[in-house]
């Protein structure tokens, strides 16, 4: 990585606790063994290439990285999930307007449970039916909404990104900002942290004002990361239009450093009002202490993602990802 860059992303930090899943290991093997070959072969069966590049990716250890307290049988549908955003990340990479409300639709009609297997189309179908079923013994309807409204978050960022990119132009810094809240997908997994506290706070603590900004400045905390360590690779592959850190250079007419440094400017500053939101939270009644504790597991996804992205070829390189014609094949 250009030592600039690699400068830059040391400047990041986070006041708050890491911890690592003890089950990361064994996660990691299944996702290996029993998915990337096995369940899900047929995706890349002749490639296995593609496959290791996938395997490389750990995704059970950035999982256990944001989970790192649940229970094994409650951390698996989290693994699923996380090797499912990399295929379906990949895949909506190069698919049109058309083919994302596609995927879009199918997707999260499986999730809700109202989808007719016979009618399905996309290849991820099976993986996931099989994380909704897992999903269900452990969350009520509620906290299943929620974990779908993240995911429909998420396909509106990816679409707010094609539009971008197919017209080759940068949204403002502020919008590019929004977009990527939403298409990082990290509120799917917010969502998710019932599946690990196992409390379920009452839909009033989820929609007050002060719940809500603080996942979004967890989010966009860790999209600024990700957009100075993504920035070169995301110049090699031409998806500048949606990273935050080429829309503050277009804007402002500065320097590839300068931006990185500014997007640092702009975490910081996220940084400082998440710390005072969770250091004076409203009161909360009965619930307070759940509360601080869903804040408190929240803050922990930070220093997890930097920890385990820093590692990672596919997000310091252009050699970590699978190759585009490839994914498009195998994922149609």
């Amino acid at each position: 990585m250009n030592p600039v860059i690699t400068s830059i992303l040391s400047q990041f930090h986070y006041p708050f606790p890491m911890l690592k899943n003890t089950f990361a290991g064994a996660m990691q093997e299944i996702t290996e063994q029993h998915w990337i070959d096995g369940e899900y072969l047929a995706l890349y069966n002749n490639d296995p290439l593609t496959r290791k590049k996938y395997k490389m990716t750990k995704t059970a250890h950035i999982a256990s990285q944001w989970f790192p307290t649940a229970s094994a049988e409650r951390l698996k549908p989290v693994c699923r999930l996380m090797l499912w955003t990399l295929y379906n990340d990949d895949r909506c990479e190069e698919c049109n307007l058309h083919e994302l409300h596609l995927v879009r639709d199918q997707s999260l009609e499986i999730l809700k449970g109202t989808a007719a297997r016979d009618e399905l189309t996309i290849p991820l179908a099976g993986l996931l039916f099989t994380l909704r079923e897992e999903l269900v013994q452990f969350l009520p309807e509620e906290s299943m909404n929620r974990f779908i409204s993240g995911l429909q978050k998420y396909f509106d960022g990816l679409e707010q990104e094609l539009y971008y990119k197919v017209r080759k132009e940068f949204p403002s810094v502020e919008e590019c900002l929004a977009i990527r809240e939403d298409s990082l997908c990290l509120y799917p997994f917010l969502e998710l942290l019932d599946l690990e506290t196992e409390v379920f706070l009452p839909a009033s603590i989820h929609q007050h004002h002060t719940i809500k900004r603080l996942k979004a400045l967890a989010v966009r905390m860790m999209a600024c990361f990700n957009e100075v360590q993504s920035v070169l690779k995301d110049e090699a592959t031409g998806a500048i239009y949606y990273n935050v850190v080429k829309a503050i250079q277009h804007q402002r007419n500065i320097s590839l450093e300068k931006a990185c440094l500014e997007a640092l400017h702009i975490h910081n500053e996220y940084l400082r009002e998440f710390q005072y939101l969770q250091d004076f939270l409203p009161d909360f009644g009965s619930w307070q202490d759940a509360v601080t504790n869903r804040i408190h597991y929240i803050s922990m996804t930070l220093n997890g993602w930097k920890s385990i992205s820093s590692t990672l070829d596919r997000y310091n390189s252009i050699q970590g990802f699978p190759d585009v014609q490839t994914v498009k094949q195998a994922l149609g």
